[in-house]
């Protein structure tokens, strides 16, 4: 009986041992997903009356606050910034700043703790006080879009005056304070009853007022009038990653306005001044600027005659010049000394003439260049000798190095393109007489007419261009020393064939816009996959934008409103009380085909700005916010059970 007995018994024993390895999970155990949880606080959330600088909130257990610098906001703001710091199971917040009499501060934990071993984020955290009789409650929200290309703006300052004068924002700090996260999404709680402007400021002095132009900023004249209203949504229940359990319908108070857009721009740093002179090659000098101005600087030379010495090449902006020396005695000489007077922005904004001393000398100088010219004669003397000896032609005089243009001529031209010349240095002299273009008709070939221009103010690049005939076989020649560079330098023979493609080959777009404002042209760009421009067209006026010779593919479109019709896209100016040039995204990829005319409609404000930009398009520069972990549900489907929290 008694051997029954213990049989039975060690069967039992197995059976529980069993189970309880099943239920044990030996591989790890059930993983702690469970966030910090607050267990109260000194002063307690949402108190009133409160005095303290100091405030404790106290948790469940050991946590972590990551980077409270950045990802920790107060309200109103702090000029002196505050002490926050964790401290076991406790976050201490210590205001260096007076508190402001019957004022609600909040401060914004966003995702910023975390429990200390898992690093499950306690989410949307805001711990409120109030150092009058009552807490405000209310809430303005919405979006901050980079005014260029609509990308949500991360990290950025938005908040609120009740001063509803254009100076505020040059003299006083915000009233009340949020960041935008990475969606460039932002919530400013604790606004009390009243009437509102709203700026946002990427504030790089800490003041929180504008104060440089290097900040990037955000404003609108429209004010607003917080309130508060009852309202249901629909809450998803997620069984796990991939299983929806439940749909509910949840009351709450629903805080307007929540859909405030705002664009933002850097104004242009237009105070002037010499960055740097470089003279990384002997044949030319070249000086920077912060901004450009149309007049360029006048150069007098101390250890050379600078008249006429120079062939002066400037960027589209002015804002870098190049000073070719046309003399190679100059290029030899291994030092240039030179006053230079410019104009320069003073203390008070205004631009008074600078005149600067300065020494220009080669990276290189002139015994190393001519024994690297020694060594290459060298070198070419032993070549020539081998060949004599082998009894194989042979050079006796050594040959001139040629000038070397680039020509852009693809085999495979794009019926709306051009011929490109980039000569390496300033030409001296171009005849054209030695440029041809010849067209073949019915086996024959015929001269075929062209245009060459000077691109802009640059002073070594050259467009030709044609009237291509879809179709057409052509051949771009280019006769020896037809190009002559300032010293000397003669071009060689050229010759590249070109066929320029069929109409077939393309797709034509029509773009028919509205809602676009009274004022200004619009300018639309049919853009990659990447956001870069491939083609520009400004609407007619039958509001259509028209794109020929589409190749085949994915496309997207962007237009702007060009104010001041000058062909580029321009940046506010806030004392000027000017908004950046208004952009607008088709909200749709475009799909072209060969031979295919595609019509399109675009009511450019048919949808929210923070609604247009595909998603494919758009470009997060921040982290991803923190997410709760869900391991055990992922656990338990892998196991085959029932995961219940």
């Amino acid at each position: 009986m008694k051997k029954a007995l213990y049989g039975l018994f060690a069967i039992g024993c197995l059976l529980m041992a069993i189970g309880c390895a099943r239920m044990g999970n030996p591989d790890g155990g059930w993983y702690d997903d469970d966030p910090p949880r607050v267990l109260g606080s000194t002063p307690v959330d949402r108190a009133t009356g409160v005095t303290s600088q100091k405030i404790t909130i106290y948790f469940d257990e050991y946590i972590k606050i990551s980077d409270p610098s950045q990802s920790v906001i107060i309200s109103p703001p702090q000029l002196e910034v505050p002490d926050i710091a964790a401290k076991g199971k406790k976050i201490v917040v210590e205001l260096k700043d007076t508190l402001k009499p019957d004022m609600t501060y909040t401060i914004d934990f966003s995702d910023a703790i975390s429990d200390n071993n898992e690093d499950n984020p306690l989410g949307n955290y805001t711990f409120t006080f109030s150092t009058g009789q009552q807490t405000d409650t209310l809430e303005v929200s919405g979006y901050v879009l980079s005014a260029e290309n609509l990308d949500p703006v991360a990290g950025i300052m938005v908040g609120l005056y009740d001063d509803l004068a254009d100076s505020a924002f040059r003299t006083k700090p915000l009233l009340r304070v949020s960041r935008t996260d990475a969606n460039g999404h932002f919530i400013i709680r604790g606004v009390a009853e009243g009437e509102y402007r709203i700026y946002a400021l990427q504030d790089a002095d800490g003041n929180y007022s504008f104060s440089q132009k290097s900040e990037m900023i955000a404003f609108s004249h429209q004010t607003y009038k917080p309130y508060v209203k009852p309202d249901i949504r629909q809450d998803t229940i997620w069984r796990d990653s991939l299983h929806i359990d439940n749909i509910e319908q949840v009351n709450y108070m629903h805080y307007y306005p929540d859909d405030i857009v705002l664009t933002a721009f850097q104004e242009t740093l237009t105070d002037r001044y010499r960055l740097k002179t470089e003279r990384k090659d002997a044949d030319r000098i070249q000086v920077f600027f912060s901004y450009g101005n149309e007049q360029l600087p006048v150069i007098h030379g101390l250890n050379f005659n600078s008249d006429d010495a120079f062939m002066v090449e400037t960027s589209a902006k002015k804002d870098s010049i190049t000073y070719w020396l046309r003399d190679t005695l100059l290029v030899n000489q291994d030092t240039l000394s030179f006053t230079m007077s410019y104009l320069m922005t003073d203390s008070l904004g205004q631009l008074v003439e600078q005149t600067d001393t300065i020494e220009a000398l080669a990276k290189t100088p002139y015994a190393k260049r001519q024994k690297a010219l020694q060594k290459e004669y060298e070198t070419w003397l032993k070549q020539q000798e081998k060949k004599r000896k082998r009894e194989e032609p042979y050079d006796s005089i050594y040959p001139v190095k040629p000038l070397q243009p680039r020509y852009d001529v693809p085999q495979a031209m794009d019926p709306d393109r051009s011929v490109f010349i980039e000569l390496p240095t300033p030409p001296a002299r171009i005849d054209t007489a030695g440029i041809h273009l010849y067209t073949k008709v019915d086996s024959l070939w015929y001269l075929a007419s062209y245009e060459l221009q000077q691109r802009d103010s640059l002073l070594r690049s050259y467009e030709m261009i044609v009237d291509w005939q879809p179709g057409a076989e052509y051949s771009f020649e280019v006769d020896s020393a037809a190009i002559v560079d300032i010293y000397g330098l003669a071009c060689k023979p050229f010759k590249q064939g070109v066929r320029v493609k069929s109409l077939d080959d393309y797709a034509t777009l029509f773009l028919d816009i509205t809602g676009q404002p009274d004022s200004g042209a619009v300018v639309v760009q049919l853009l990659d996959k990447g956001d870069k421009v491939v083609a520009t067209s400004k609407m007619d006026s039958d509001h259509t934008a028209s794109f020929y010779y589409v190749k085949p593919g994915t496309y997207y479109s962007r237009a702007f409103i060009d104010l001041n019709e000058n062909g580029v896209w321009d940046t506010g100016d806030y004392d000027a009380d000017c908004q950046a040039e208004a952009v607008y995204y088709y909200p749709r990829s475009i799909e072209t085909k060969a031979k295919f005319d595609i019509s399109l409609a675009w009511n450019l404000k048919a949808k929210r700005l923070d609604q247009q930009k595909p998603s494919a398009l758009v470009k997060k520069t921040a982290a991803k916010k923190r997410q709760r972990k869900n391991r055990n549900a992922d656990r338990a489907a892998q196991l085959g059970i029932e995961y219940k929290k």
